[in-house]
């Protein structure tokens, strides 16, 4: 399932196979209920959105996007996205109006991105860190019941190929397979 609906990996947990909430936490410590579908922290205002983006989209029943806690100092990444879904991107790949340091969207297509605005509805809660008006705000989007949003729309499906295979006979182990995600797959003598 976690291959399936969210290809791209990442810092993430999830909760409800079939919820229609995903929450992003900045500079919050938050665990919200399993009738989550997912939720993870975002870093940064450029790969950190890309993920979101990528994972959110490849599962039809998210229909909320939930931002909540104090943005990242320096990045402003849960400002980043929120002016990407409203604004979108420019010829050069930088989110419009975003006040983040360095927010470009370079491993997506527009076509992506304009599915995650028509797909996810952005609620802004940035600054908020009181955790039972978050619970309450997510119950009530839950309580909506939203419809599918379709087929999955898989932006970047990352291959399980081996990504590195190191050899190296002075090495403990001569043979080391990383797989794509990072994981070491075989070690060899």
């Amino acid at each position: 399932m976690n291959d399936e609906y969210y290809p791209w990996g990442g810092e993430f947990k999830i909760g409800a196979l079939k919820g229609c909430v995903a929450v992003v936490l900045l500079n919050i410590q938050y665990n919200p209920s399993e009738n989550v579908a997912i939720y993870g922290r975002l870093k940064t205002e450029n790969i950190g959105i890309e993920k979101i983006i990528a994972n959110t989209i490849s599962n039809p029943s998210l229909r909320f996007l939930v931002i909540c806690g104090d943005d990242i100092r320096g990045h402003l990444s849960g400002s980043s996205l929120i002016a990407l879904h409203k604004n979108g991107i420019d010829k050069n790949h930088r989110i419009i109006d975003a006040p983040g340091a360095i927010p470009y969207i370079e491993n997506l297509q527009e076509k992506a991105i304009r599915r995650f605005q028509a797909q996810l509805s952005v609620i802004d809660l940035i600054g908020e860190k009181d955790t039972k008006k978050i619970d309450a705000i997510i119950n009530n989007c839950i309580r909506k019941l939203p419809p599918s949003f379709g087929e999955p729309y898989i932006a970047i499906r990352l291959k399980p190929e081996v990504a590195v295979n190191i050899t190296d006979k002075r090495a403990l182990h001569s043979r080391i397979t990383i797989d794509y995600k990072g994981k070491i797959r075989k070690r060899g003598g």
